[in-house]
This record gives structure tokens, C-alpha cells and sequence, in this order.
């Protein structure tokens, strides 16, 4: 409906103040006042945050990545008991052990290959020949009789080249009974060298 067309006339209600708003429009409104929310945010929002940061790193309790806390992200290693001595010197465990055996090293053994040359000097028929015979039942394979010359023993001697073959020199004193055994390479040559002045079995 127009003003033209109202069919009421004008009273005291219809008289409009200068001083009153025409319209119901409001005022524009400043540009302050359209930003200032925005200028609180961007600064006062920050300083707090920073504030906050700062305080909770001063007191240790500022969330690390992982989810735990300054202090706590440290890891502890194993701790190892003191090992308590004794005065005894030994490790504590090692009481009742009884020591590790030394290993034990096989006698040499006589080599029955080892040549043995019988020499009869006891101007007894045969005797080389016996006592060569008792050797190879002994299991000696390179026995050889034959008679002495030259200079003979005060008794039977068995000599020998070098002291590796005493073990071999002791098989040949028990089999054939004779107890002498001397190292001269001069008179046992290669090997052994029994040399009988008398009869073993005499």
C-alpha cells in the first residue's frame, strides 16, 4: 500500500522526529570495527601459545614426538649386580669346580723297524745268531748278527744313535736281559748295536 492510497489521516504517530532513523537500515558500520576480531587472533593467539611452549619447557613437562615427556624418553640400560669378591681371589660361581685335567701325552712307542745289529764279543758259538732269533720273535724286523772286533764293553752294552730310540733300546734290555743302555752314535751306527759279552741266558 502506497501513502496515496492510505484512507486515514495524519495523527501524532505519523509525525516523524528529525533525530530519528528513516528506513530500517542500519548505520555502515566502520573498518575497524569489521577487523579488529581478526587482528586479536592473528596476535594475541600466538603470544599465548609461545607463553604456554615456554613455561612447560622451563618446567620438563613438554610432550615430546613419541607421546611422553621431557625427562622420561631416557633409556635406562640394563644394570649388572656387583660382582662381590671374596678375598679369595676366585670368581664367585667357581667354588667345588674342580680344576680342567692336563691332557695326558701318549708314551713313545718302540719302532720294531729300527735296525739292530747283534755283535758277538763273548767268544760264545752261536750267541749272536740266539739272540738275533729271540729279537725277530719279538716282532724286530731288521736284526743282524755278526761278531764284534775291536774294543769290547767291561759287560753287555746296548748302544744307541740318539736318545728317541731309548723306548725301542728298553724292548731289546727286557727281551734279551741285558740292562746297559749308553747313546754313542760312534758304536751304534744307524740304529741300535747290542754288544754281548757274555751270555744273557748264561
Amino acid at each position: 500500500m502506497s501513502k496515496a492510497d492510505y484512507p486515514y489521516p495524519e495523527d501524532e504517530f505519523d509525525a516523524i522526529s528529525p533525530d530519528a532513523p528513516t528506513g530500517v537500515h542500519r548505520a555502515p558500520r566502520s573498518a575497524w570495527s569489521r577487523w579488529w576480531p581478526f587482528v586479536v587472533v592473528l596476535v594475541v593467539v600466538p603470544v599465548l601459545a609461545y607463553g604456554a611452549v615456554a613455561y612447560l619447557s622451563r618446567t620438563g613437562d613438554l610432550p615430546l614426538s613419541g607421546g611422553s615427556s621431557q625427562g622420561q624418553g631416557e633409556e635406562v640400560g640394563p644394570t649388572e649386580d656387583p660382582v662381590v669378591e671374596d678375598g679369595t681371589g676366585e670368581e664367585p660361581g667357581t667354588e667345588g669346580e674342580a680344576p680342567e685335567a692336563e691332557p695326558t701325552t701318549e708314551a713313545p712307542q718302540p719302532v720294531l723297524s729300527t735296525p739292530v745289529a747283534v755283535l758277538n764279543g763273548a767268544r760264545v758259538s752261536g750267541l749272536a745268531g740266539r739272540v738275533a732269533d729271540e729279537l725277530e720273535a719279538a716282532g724286530f724286523t731288521a736284526v743282524s748278527p755278526d761278531n764284534a772286533t775291536g774294543t769290547v764293553p767291561a759287560q753287555s752294552t746296548i748302544y744307541i744313535a740318539s736318545e728317541d730310540l731309548r723306548p725301542t733300546a728298553d724292548l731289546v734290555a727286557s727281551t734279551v736281559g741285558v740292562d746297559t743302555i749308553e747313546v754313542s752314535p760312534q758304536q751304534a751306527g744307524a740304529g741300535i748295536s747290542l754288544v754281548l759279552v757274555t751270555d744273557p741266558d748264561a
